[in-house]
């Protein structure tokens, strides 16, 4: 489909010539209106002359397209930006392309060669922009396109002046991508190599004659079209090839205390760009700092150890204790549910959005709600604690453990939890501080415990332990193909759903806030991504049965945008989930060394050999053998699903889709996707139904044996399986 501009009005500077002319005719080709700003000016930037810019709107013309000359000196921005509300009424476009060359070796570059270069790419960039800018706002939507060079990103001899101009647009670029977010504003740079004035008696004449402008204006015309997502990017193009620039830095070297010396003889190693990271913001590089290494605590040198100059008091802060109580119904635990992700679509998700439903009870992880009342409500979000202070802004999660303690949370109540500190870890950069909370029910019982790990930027050097045994440590999955990967995709509204739970960080809903912190926009709550992640893990890999859950340890690593897909990968062992989540979109990993623990590894989802419907299936498995075609063209899976005596459940699939031969697994359909059929049964009941003594008929209408899904294709099971057709 080609890319429309219809209604959209278009300010092209230096567009009289070169790469801005060939944007102005193909923008004017696609429906916009087009201001052709050129002052008529030399390559050097002398002289005025109007032609240029009136030939440009005589070409368009002629073509059919609108477009206004404009020969105000880009210097002189809000006179071009009131040409386009003058004759058009808006302006949703600016190219800032004008500019000009003053070469000269930096030794014998004069001040007026350096500020002349300057105020026509970087100030006037500024200037024109600025003009636009409230506009923009009103509207809420505006495209910026900033022009650097290959000579701002790696330097060029003679173009000191032209090398730093083209550089700093980029940052300028880049904050006003940050701040026009919230306002449909976007900001990218191109970096063209392209035939032009500049260009000529500079390349050599072959590669000269196949760089022509018109390779270079079909990107900026998709980066400012309205369907385009990017912004604060870098693109360069140059003869039909078109790639992004992005920024990348070693992984470091975390050195504690940091001399020169050190520095010296650490050099290779921090120098080392293998495995180098790719950071996208000021949080992104601080996250990469300081939660990666969170477990790899800085080389001291093997003499003489000294801390720094922390106030940190760490055996005042390993005293401290604080208690609160948390009254809730199950109006706050479905709210939980819903803020994690939890649906009617999926197979089991009215147990925990119904309040009226048989087994209503709300997730495991819930426990975190009651958990972090206790731990933020006290003194930690005030910026002080017994023998810390601290800015909040420096306050970093960095992991998570939370276990259950019975088979099921009180679907309503009062809880109490008590927080204390388990250990305070002195990490060089900073302090990592691990609180421990235990959650009780009203009558005393311990229905749950959390391990919050939280770090704290700057408060390191304190002479403390570096690494403790007691917290909760986070273990590295298996070095094989995971056997399940399963995605959700978090809705823009994801964070100010889940923040109702009662962690009200404006940092999660707050551009402005958010923007304090080095973030583009605000981000999702790392306990509502746990809590997505843990949810899927119990519905794909558990069966569903939330009585499995023993405990989940994370750690955090990279920030997670709402609107962005989650993707997980999980290693299954007969008594836990190995899971590791990234971003889908762009790979930047979300949770790290994750481990979800199941309760009743032998004789639940995972395991199951007491099982009858275990050997029940298997001999339906090796009926399925021998009529294999007839089973996979049904092309379903069905879904088990038996409680025992003890409330526990068993859960296996008969997989008839899947492009291996049809066989019988333990827990839910392997490839993601819900089952066809489930089918539910007390053990008792099944044992009569295939006794013989309980007809599968009256067991359905007795409500005995539930069925969902499908119909149809139980009933075609049943003859395929016949005689076994009783299952």
């Amino acid at each position: 489909m080609d890319l429309s501009f219809s209604g959209r009005v278009v300010i092209i500077t230096g567009a009289g010539n070169g790469l801005g002319r060939e944007y102005a005719l193909l923008f004017a080709k696609h429906g916009a209106k087009v201001v052709v700003n050129d002052l008529g000016v030399s390559t050097s930037g002398d002289g005025k002359d109007r032609k240029a810019a009136d030939a440009v709107v005589e070409e368009i013309g002629k073509a059919g397209g609108v477009a206004v000359s404009n020969y105000d000196s880009v210097e002189e921005g809000d006179k071009i930006v009131r040409t386009a509300m003058e004759n058009f009424g808006r302006v949703d476009i600016v190219v800032n392309n004008a500019g000009f060359l003053r070469d000269k070796s930096f030794a014998k570059m004069t001040t007026k060669e350096w500020d002349d270069i300057h105020k026509i790419h970087l100030r006037s960039s500024f200037i024109v922009t600025k003009a636009a800018w409230p506009h923009m706002q009103r509207q809420r939507y505006g495209r910026i396109i900033m022009t650097s060079s290959t000579a701002g990103i790696y330097g060029n001899f003679g173009q000191a002046n032209y090398s730093a101009a083209k550089l700093g647009v980029i940052g300028l670029s880049n904050t006003l991508a940050i701040e026009g977010q919230r306002y449909g504003i976007h900001s990218n740079v191109i970096v063209p190599m392209a035939a032009s004035r500049l260009t000529q008696g500079i390349l050599p004449p072959e590669l000269y004659d196949r760089l022509k402008p018109s390779c270079v204006a079909p990107v900026v015309l998709w980066l400012c079209h309205e369907d385009c997502p990017d912004s604060g990017g870098v693109f360069e193009a140059a003869g039909g090839l078109v790639a992004k620039y992005r920024w990348q830095r070693s992984k470091g070297l975390l050195i504690d205390p940091i001399e020169p010396q050190r520095v010296r003889e650490e050099w290779n190693r921090i120098t080392d760009m293998d495995g180098g990271l790719s950071p996208d913001s000021n949080a992104d590089l601080l996250a990469s700092v300081y939660l990666e290494q969170l477990q790899n605590p800085p080389e001291k040198p093997k003499t003489n150890p000294t801390s720094g100059g922390s106030l940190l008091n760490r055996d005042l802060l390993l005293r401290y204790e604080s208690c609160g109580t948390y009254e809730f119904s199950s109006q706050e635990a479905i709210l939980y549910s819903l803020s994690v992700g939890c649906s009617l679509s999926d197979t089991h998700g009215l147990r925990y959005l119904y309040e009226g439903h048989e087994i209503f009870s709300p997730l495991p992880t819930f426990s975190v709600i009651p958990a972090q009342t206790c731990l933020f409500g006290g003194e930690l979000f005030s910026g002080s604690l017994p023998g810390i202070d601290f800015d909040l802004s420096k306050l970093l999660h960095g992991e998570q453990y939370i276990e259950a303690c019975g088979d099921r949370l009180p679907a309503s109540g009062t809880l109490t939890s008590r927080c204390t500190v388990a250990d305070v870890l002195d990490k060089g950069s900073g302090a990592l501080i691990y609180f421990n909370v235990e959650t009780n029910d009203e009558s005393g019982n311990r229905v749950a415990f959390n391990q919050f790990g939280v770090f704290i930027v700057g408060q390191g050097g304190f002479g403390g332990p570096r690494k403790t045994e007691k917290a909760i440590p986070i273990r590295d999955p298996p070095s094989r193909e995971p056997d399940k990967t399963f995605s959700f995709k978090t809705g823009v509204n994801q964070a100010a759903l889940y923040r109702l739970n009662g962690d009200f960080n404006p940092l999660h809903i707050d551009p402005d806030f958010a923007a304090l912190g080095g973030f583009e926009q605000p981000i999702l709550h790392g306990l509502c991504s746990l809590g997505i992640v843990a949810r899927q893990l119990l519905q794909y890999c558990a069966g569903d049965d939330p009585t499995r859950f023993h405990s989940i340890k994370v750690r955090f690593a990279k920030p997670v945008v709402p609107g962005e897909t989650l993707e997980t990968k999980a290693w299954i062992q007969d008594n836990g989930i190995h899971f590791a989540t990234h971003v889908k979109e762009n790979g930047n990993p979300v949770i790290t060394g994750g481990y979800m623990e199941l309760k009743g590894g032998k004789k639940g989802t995972a395991g199951g050999e007491d099982s009858n419907l275990k050997k029940m299936l298997e001999t339906l498995q090796e009926r399925l053998k021998s009529r294999s075609s007839q089973a996979k063209a049904l092309n379903a899976a069905f879904l088990w699903i038996v409680s025992q005596n003890d409330g526990n459940q068993d859960s296996w699939t008969l997989d008839l889709r899947s492009k291996d031969a049809p066989h019988v697994h333990a827990g839910g359909p392997r490839d993601g996707r819900d089952p066809d059929v489930t089918l539910s049964i007390q053990v008792g009941d099944l044992a009569s139904l295939v006794e013989g003594s309980l007809p599968p008929s009256k067991a359905f209408f007795q409500g005995k044996l539930k069925v969902k899904g499908n119909m149809m294709l139980t009933q075609k099971l049943e003859s395929l399986l016949a005689p076994q057709a009783k299952l």
